[in-house]
């Protein structure tokens, strides 16, 4: 619980698919930020640490409800530094991506989105995940985070099943993935740990093909 514009990076008709290059062992660096029409998406590093543990620490009671229990040390700069390095290693090893979502009119850290749960092979699947500082919410950015990211997902990134998850009682999310043009698939009981407590969550679908809204 997520600058001029131009068009996401688009590989070459040619290129092999991500998914392939990683199975034959091909070395792979995170991409250049994906620019959408109202926000940017952009690998975290070292840079993004104040801003992100400013609006994180702002927003801890906003986000507590909906994510699995902070550790006493989550907004520390060491503590950060282990979260770059686990990403960039997730990125190289086709383990999961993660980027922090930047507002274009002014370059302001908005918030953040994930894809992770990797399933290859014949599932070709992956979770999204996201998180919205308080001071952005309800604005559209995060609905223009998930309509920038899956394009690439579906496209470079070679899924072709994007897999969602929230907690019934949260009504912003469940408004976010209905209007992106997810539908939903059902009830899974006791899903996630969130904040310690083992709760149900509701489950979204969105395939290659699927209208977005």
């Amino acid at each position: 619980m997520n600058a001029s514009t131009k068009a996401p990076p688009q590989r070459p008709p040619a290129a092999k698919p991500l998914s392939l290059l990683r199975a034959v062992g091909l070395a792979y660096d995170p991409p250049e930020p994906i620019v959408g029409r109202k926000v940017t998406l952009r690998v975290p590093d070292m840079a993004d640490f104040e801003g992100w543990a400013r609006l994180r620490g702002a927003s801890r009671a906003f986000l507590v409800p909906w994510e699995p229990a902070w550790p006493p040390d989550d907004l520390t700069k060491p503590a950060f530094r282990r979260r770059v390095a686990r990403y960039r290693q997730d990125w190289r090893e086709d383990q999961g991506y993660a980027l922090f979502v930047y507002r274009n009119e002014d370059g302001a850290l908005v918030g953040g989105i994930t894809l992770t749960n990797i399933r290859r092979g014949v599932a070709q699947t992956v979770s999204l995940g996201y998180w919205m500082g308080e001071a952005f919410a309800g604005k559209g950015y995060m609905a223009a985070g998930v309509r920038t990211l899956i394009p690439y997902a579906f496209g470079p990134l070679g899924f072709r099943r994007i897999e969602a998850a929230c907690v019934p009682t949260n009504e912003a999310s469940v408004r976010l993935l209905e209007r992106v043009g997810f539908t939903r698939e059902g009830l899974a009981r006791q899903y996630l740990c969130i904040n310690g407590t083992w709760m149900d969550h509701t489950l979204y679908g969105l395939v290659k093909g699927d209208a977005l809204g």
